[in-house]
């Protein structure tokens, strides 16, 4: 497929996350970035605590020379994490200052989204809406969200603001399946039916809050690529491999597919700034797996499925 820019092609479901943008030269980052809107991906995630801003910096200087008009994308950041001080603060005077930080970096007089970072436990909703509505009057951001929150985290947020929360960003994969665990095995006594979620994922759905798969490629948040790991994950492994070479496409692509084929309309950000890797990811948005194709990788990567009838688990094949 070709690398060059088309703007108006049809929009991917993949987000591009560019939290190690700063570790890029300005052309390597022009060329992740043209790689990734000749495949249609238009949707760019940011955080002003990525790189301590250097990302936004280097994304700005580098989408700026490219010449694209501002309007052929999406540009998302995040803000309400004090990296340096250890703490999170969704004051009004915090966020409407790391919006225009962001703002600055970026070389851009708007948002298309912003994220709440992380929970902040010492929120006041009413504060927050305050500054969410300033800026959404002032045209500095079109649309928002929050990253990480329970279903009351963002009930509580919600009923202060005039208008509706668009997204919710959570770690999610066939690995880190945690917003799906629960659901499965509740009312047994298997380990995934500890509910460590919520719910949230339902609840998004029941909301029509998209949700955003932070890390789909990857086991826990450092670890690496899952489908590297062998050794760690030699079921999944065999069969996400298997699969891959029936369909033609990579693993890698596979373990996207997965996420694309639940019917909440995930959208996985992909932190990749392998060229081919990123070409490798977009096939996922051409196959759709069957549901024997789902469950099969789902059981693979160690979840459990009970029959219902006396805690019997299926097996992984």
């Amino acid at each position: 497929m070709s690398d060059r820019v088309n703007p108006e092609q049809s929009h991917s479901r993949l987000v591009l996350g560019c939290w190690k943008m700063y570790e890029k030269t300005p052309e390597q980052a022009a060329a992740v970035m043209e790689t990734a809107l000749g495949l249609g991906i238009h949707y760019f995630d940011q955080s002003d605590v990525y790189g301590e801003g250097q990302s936004e910096i280097r994304f700005g200087e580098v989408f700026r020379s490219m010449g694209v008009p501002r309007s052929k994308i999406s540009l998302q950041s995040k803000c309400g994490i004090r990296m340096k001080e250890g703490y999170f603060d969704f004051s009004e005077k915090h966020i409407l200052s790391s919006v225009e930080g962001s703002l600055k970096r970026l070389g851009t007089d708007y948002l298309d989204v912003l994220l709440l970072h992380r929970p902040d436990a010492l929120m006041e909703p009413e504060e927050v809406a305050g500054a969410l509505v300033k800026l959404a009057e002032s045209g500095k951001v079109r649309r928002f969200g929050v990253s990480n929150f329970t279903p009351y985290q963002i009930e509580l947020l919600q009923q202060a603001l005039p208008f509706k929360l668009m997204y919710n960003q959570l770690q999610f994969s066939v690995v880190h399946a945690l917003l799906l665990d629960n659901g499965f095995c509740m009312n047994t006594m298997f380990a995934g039916a500890e509910d460590r979620t919520g719910g949230v994922l339902d609840y998004c759905r029941l909301k029509g809050i998209t949700v955003q798969a932070w890390s789909p490629l990857q086991h826990g948040m450092f670890e690496g690529f899952f489908l590297n790991q062998p050794e760690r994950f030699p079921a999944l492994v065999s069969v996400a491999e298997a699969m891959a070479s029936e369909k033609g496409v990579s693993p890698a692509a596979i373990a996207i597919a997965w996420l694309l084929r639940h019917p909440a309309g995930i959208m996985p950000v992909v932190g990749t700034a392998n060229r081919d890797r990123l070409r490798a990811l977009r096939q996922a948005e051409d196959i759709r797996l069957s549901r024997k194709e789902w469950y099969s990788l789902y059981k693979a990567a160690g979840h459990a499925l009970s029959y219902g009838i006396s805690g019997n688990l299926y097996p992984a094949r």
